[in-house]
């Protein structure tokens, strides 16, 4: 579900920090970090680091693999849906 969370987000985003998707999905600093590494594996997010104020930022977005992963999973759970009504 995490993944799916963090997905969503970066679909009507075109990009989200690290902290936005952290209090969105009110998760800890490790589990959304274990998270967005094993969907940057996958090739679904693309990362850019810059910063800001002095500050460290780090910033997700979607890639183009990412977003037809997404639509296709969305996709499929609808076809479950309708198929159990």
């Amino acid at each position: 579900m995490v993944r799916l969370g963090i997905m969503s987000i970066l679909m009507v985003n075109d990009w989200s920090d690290f902290n936005t998707l952290k209090e969105k999905l009110d998760l800890t600093d490790g589990r959304l970090a274990s998270h967005i590494k094993a969907l940057e594996k996958a090739g679904y997010l693309k990362v850019k680091k810059q910063f800001i104020a002095r500050k460290p930022n780090t910033s997700y977005a979607a890639t183009e693999d990412g977003k037809k992963a997404f639509s296709e999973h969305l996709n499929a759970l609808e076809k479950i849906i309708k198929s159990t009504k």
